[in-house]
């Protein structure tokens, strides 16, 4: 539940940047504005990228915690079994955040 009230608020929060963008991004008359909102979309993605990584890592680390406080005796296996899953998202969550840095490199 808790985590449903930091999404809801980091919704919030990005809604409130995407709105004051005009105001940020403020150009005089006849300056292209859409050089710069790559950095924009690249910083929203780069942060949706590491809160989605965190709530999965974190669910993956209390599930784990507590079938080992239910069972300690298959603590071994249990961590065994969580450490794959564990990997696999951190290294998807890196490689997102290069692919975004590439984007924003590139431009």
């Amino acid at each position: 539940m808790n985590s449903v009230r930091f999404v809801r608020k980091a919704l919030m929060v990005a809604t409130v940047f995407a709105a004051a963008s005009n105001v940020v991004f403020a150009q005089e008359a006849g300056a292209a504005a859409a050089p710069v909102l790559h950095y924009f979309g690249a910083a929203l993605g780069l942060g949706m990228i590491v809160i989605g990584a965190a709530l999965g890592i974190g669910r993956f680390a209390s599930a784990a915690a507590e079938g080992i406080a239910r069972q300690p005796a298959a603590a071994a296996q249990i961590t065994g079994a969580v450490n794959l899953p564990l990997f696999l998202l951190e290294g998807v969550a890196i490689l997102a955040e290069v692919f975004v840095l590439l984007i924003v490199l590139m431009k």
